[in-house]
This record gives structure tokens, sequence and C-alpha cells, in this order.
């Protein structure tokens, strides 16, 4: 982009000036000074009326006679800043202007030119100043359009990586968004080597300080502006203007301004829902799982925000919550008591419909803090509605397993420092038996729920991590794997700090094969009809009935207990489950053959 005012050397390029045959007689260092107008002058006290900035034409009838007026008037007009002076022959000056004129110009580098052809000076002043003015209403065109496409992304609320892309776009330039602590959070590179723009970033970085919010640092060819709002600052936006080229033009200023103040704004109005660091992240993992973008460009961004992938052992990790309950057993009769799940957290719904993204922010949160702990290296961020994934970067395969627990460890740290403390118990009362009305004399039913009192309640979230691999491009694999294995492990009985593919089993082997056509066939063949009951009474919902009767080793009294059932309620649905599926419940093969079945169910609703 070329600075509003011409150059000296921009005007010598004129039809009206060349038509002089200019010669340049001193000052050539001075032929990239801006020209901001045209002033013509015959006396030698001009320099009084003149702001700086001018090209003075003159005849040179009323410049002094003498050596040390001429050495005067040079000094006057290089003190107020002119452009440059140009001189026609032919009416005081002849042959060429005297000696002591050219040096005193080449000693104050003020560009003296002269013209050895008569010229009207108003050609050259019309030429000029419609050039300025061109060049104005090109900026004010430029500006214009700056305004209305940073407006739009505003409006739009468009991420980082597009203002960036927008904004060297219309600068043709560089651009680079860092956090406080230089680490690169976007950039676009205009078309030039991503790799070399970003080489030792940091280092680089701390090197460009120039003054004031908005400021243009010549050493380094970057011109920089603060990104932040509301007294605080969050970053810095970056453009390279070359330093061999003059100063960058105004409307480059106002493109670097609007494009942090439009970064800052998205801020403002994502600052609740995650930190842009973690959109950042979430932007890399979700490339790596869907190949949305190349594996290099993904291992070149992660480098620029401090996370080394390239030459690393890679491990996917995902951490979700355990499911409380299974969906199935949402319903009851009418004529059976309700489960006793007020006050519980299963009853989600009164938490409003903030509630689950809410806890997955905190969740987010968690992790990313865990990584800090436990001193490791990885990209941490949601993967969807449920899980957290972060992708470990390991300087050796041997680190594997201890970076694992030390992670689980920390996890297990942060999430009880920011549990808050339980309710104090209720005061002991008589609990209202669930089959008061079928009981013998005597004799109650405990809750399912119920867990003594020195028992360790078992872990409200699952901790799964995939195989480990040696390059970028097979950490999808360990990613999913890990996503997988977490989904398997809900229900597991167990508390493991890490769950790893082994420790899964038969749930871990059905959400490998959760594709297969052939194991989607096999659960239609075994629940179908079960499954079609349910979805025309939905207030029974038998699945979950069954669930807890094999899941409880098909122990009645177990299952009726784990189901919230009297006995007599849950053997009477036992009994509509065997004539709806033709099946003897009492069988082992037939049981096992339906557990398998619920399993796989569970691998293929999974999201």
């Amino acid at each position: 982009m070329s600075p509003v005012f011409p150059t000296v050397r921009e005007v010598l390029d004129l039809v009206p000036v060349r038509n002089g045959a200019p010669r340049l007689v001193a000052g050539t260092a001075g032929l990239d000074r801006s020209v901001r107008w045209v002033h013509i002058a015959e006396v030698p006290d001009i320099a009084t009326l003149l702001g700086g900035g001018e090209l003075v034409l003159t005849t040179g009838i009323g410049l002094p006679g003498d050596d040390a007026g001429l050495r005067e008037f040079i000094g006057a007009l290089a003190d107020v800043g002119v452009s440059g002076l140009v001189v026609e022959l032919g009416r005081r000056y002849v042959s060429g202007v005297p000696r002591v004129m050219a040096a005193a110009a080449e000693r104050r580098g003020l560009p003296l030119i002269e013209l050895r052809r008569g010229t009207p000076f108003v050609r050259i002043t019309e030429a000029v100043h419609a050039l300025i003015v061109d060049a104005q209403l090109t900026e004010l065109r430029a500006t214009e359009e700056i305004h209305q496409r940073f407006t739009e992304l505003s409006v739009e609320g468009a991420e980082p990586a597009e203002v960036l892309r927008q904004a060297a776009e219309l600068a043709g330039c560089p651009m680079v968004l860092e956090n406080l602590s230089r680490q690169v959070l976007a950039y676009d590179p205009a078309g030039e080597n991503a790799e070399l723009l970003l080489d030792g970033w940091e280092r680089h970085s701390r090197q460009i300080r120039p003054p004031g919010r908005t400021a243009y640092d010549p050493d380094s060819g970057w011109l920089v502006t603060t990104v932040g709002a509301r007294g605080q600052d969050w970053g810095r936006l970056l453009l390279r203007w070359p330093a061999t080229e003059s100063t960058p033009p105004t409307r480059l200023t106002i493109l670097i301004e609007r494009a942090a103040s439009t970064l800052a704004l998205g801020r403002l109005i994502r600052r609740d829902a995650e930190g842009l660091e973690r959109q950042i992240h979430r932007t890399l993992l979700t490339a790596l799982i869907d190949h949305t973008r190349p594996v290099d460009e993904v291992a070149l961004r992660a480098k620029a925000l401090g996370v080394v992938l390239d030459r690393r052992h890679l491990v996917g990790v995902v951490v979700r919550h355990r499911a409380d309950e299974p969906a199935g057993d949402a319903g009851t009769p009418d004529d059976e008591p309700a489960p006793a799940r007020r006050g519980g957290r299963r009853d989600t719904d009164a938490e409003g419909p903030e509630a689950g993204p809410a806890r997955l922010r905190d969740l987010a949160e968690a992790v990313s803090q865990a990584v800090r702990d436990a001193k490791l290296t990885a990209l941490t961020s949601p993967l969807d509605d449920q899980a957290v994934g972060a992708l470990l970067a390991l300087p050796d395969p041997a680190a594997e397993e201890k970076a694992l627990s030390a992670f689980a460890a920390a996890l297990r740290r942060v999430r009880l420092d920011a549990a808050p403390a339980a309710p104090a118990a209720p005061a002991a009362r008589p609990a209202r038996p669930l089959d008061a009305p079928d009981r013998p004399a005597g004799r109650t039913v405990a809750s399912a729920s119920a867990r003594p009192v020195d028992a360790p309640p078992r872990a409200a979230i699952v901790v799964a991590a995939g195989s480990g691999v040696g390059s970028l491009r097979e950490a999808r694999r360990s990613l999913i794997e890990a996503r997988q294995v977490a989904e398997a492990a809900r229900r597991d009985p167990r508390d493991l700090p890490c769950y790893r593919l082994p420790h899964v089993g038969l749930a871990g082997l059905l959400h490998l094969l959760r594709d297969e056509p052939r194991l989607q066939t096999f659960v239609e063949r075994e629940l179908g009809p079960l499954l079609a009951y349910d979805a025309q009474h939905p207030r029974e919902q038998l699945l979950g009935t069954l669930r807890a009767y094999l899941e409880q080793g098909r122990n009645k009294s177990a299952g009726a207990a784990a189901a919230h059932l009297s006995r007599p309620a849950f053997y009477e649905r036992l009994a509509r489950i065997g004539r709806i599926l033709d099946a003897d419940l009492d069988s082992v093969d037939r049981c096992l053959s339906l557990h398998v079945a619920l399993l796989a169910l569970d691998a293929v609703r999974t999201p």
C-alpha cells in the first residue's frame, strides 16, 4: 500500500516536471520525503509561512545574492521541514544554481532540483495536488472498507483466525496475534512462508517494543497495537511493514486498530464461554480428529502456541462424567413408587439449561489445570457436549505411564479442591418402605443407592487414555481410542485412576465395533421388540428393568432394589420382558446374549 502523499521521487516522474528537464543537484537521501503540498515562492523569508512537507518552486529572482544569505535560506527551509526545493533556470540562474546553495542543501539532506527548461509552475502544482487528492480519496475508500469489513466481523462474532485473514488481505502484509506471554494465538502470513514468519517468534517478539499502544518499530519493521478492553490488555496484534520502506500509511494504522477492537470485542462476548487459548486448542484438536486441516499446519500452529508436537510421543486422553443412572429408568408407571431422586444430581432439569455447558466448562478448566499441575505439555479442549480431550506431548514412550498417573492424580486434586463443601447430613428418619403394600411384616427393602457411611464414593469422572503414538499423523487414532475407552468405562464398577483399552474388556471391544452393521443387526435381533415396546409405552421403559436385572447378576432382589421397585412389581416386569422377547430370563446363555446386546446398544448409541 502506498502512503497518502507522494514522495519527491514520485513528483519528479510526473509529466509536467519531466517536461522541465529536471536534474537532481543535491539531497539524494531526501527523495523519499512525502510532499504534502506545493508552494510557489520568490521571497527569501518564505520559511516563516510554511508548515513542513511542502515542495517549494521558485525562479530564484528574489533569493539573496550573497553566499551567507543562500546558506541561511537553505537552512531555514530545512529547519521548517520542507520536502524539497525546485529552481527553474533562466531568469536568475542560467547555467545552474550556485555551488554554495547546492553544498548547503547536500549538507542538510534537502533535495535540490534544477528545471533546465521553462515550465509553467501551475501545471506542476495541478499535477501534484491531483495526485494528493486522488491518494486521499483512495485512502478514504480504503478506510471506509476497513470500517465496513470489521463492523461485519464484529456483528458475526468472527473467530480470531478469520479476523486476521481478512485484515491481512486488506493490508497485503503478514499479521500475528499473540498473548502477553508472546505465544502466537493466530496468524496469517499473507502468502509468505509461515514457518519462517513464526520461527523463534517469542525471542523475536520480545525485541519489538515500540512506544505507546499503537506504534511502528522501524528497527524490526513491525506495526504493533495492544489488544484489550476495559483496562484489561491480553495481547498484541502485529503487522509487518518492511523497514526498508517508508513509514506505514495511516490506513494501516486504522486497519490494525480496528482489527484489534474486533478481537477485543469478540473476546468480551465469548469470555463466559471459554478463553481464546482454549478456542485455539479446540480448533487444533478438532482439526486432528476431523481431518479439517493439514497435520503440518496443526503442528506449526501448536508450536506457535507453545505446544510442541513434532518428534514427541503423543497420547490421547479423554475425561468425562459418569452417567448417574441409565436413561431408560427415567419413568415409572402410576402403580409403582417413584424413585427417590429428588435433591440428587440426577435431577438436572431443575438446574436450568445452562447446567450442562457450565459443568463441561468446569471440567475443561480442571483438565487444563491438571495438565499444568502435572507439568505436562498438551492441547486440551472439549471434544463434544460430554467429554474433554487432551493430547499429551511426552519426550519419549518411557514417560507415558508416569505422565498419565501424574495427570490423573492432579485432576483428582483439582476437582477435590474445587468441590463445594458437602451439606450437613439431615437428621435420621424412618424411610418409607418402597414395597410397603407387598412386603411381609417386619421386612423392608433397602434402596440400591444407599451406600455404607465409611465406603468412599466412586469417582464422578472417568479418565481414559488411548495407545501412545510416535507421530502427529497417528494422534487421531489415540484420541478416538481414548474416547471409546471413556465411553465403555462409564459403567465399570471399578474406580481406576486411568482406564486403558485392556481395562474395559468386552465393552471396549463393542465400542470399537460400534459402526459394524453386523453388531447393529445383532442388537436389533436381541432387543428390537423390547425397544419397540418401550417406544409405545414411554412410562414403563422395560429396558431399564432388564438392565438392572442383568447388571445385578440375575439376582432379582438386588435388581429390584437397583431399579427402585418393589419385588412383586419387579417380578411382574421381568415376566412381561420374557414374553415380549420370547426369552427365558433364567437361562444363563440367553441372559448372556441379552447383556452383550445391552452393552452393544450403549456403544451404538454413544454420540
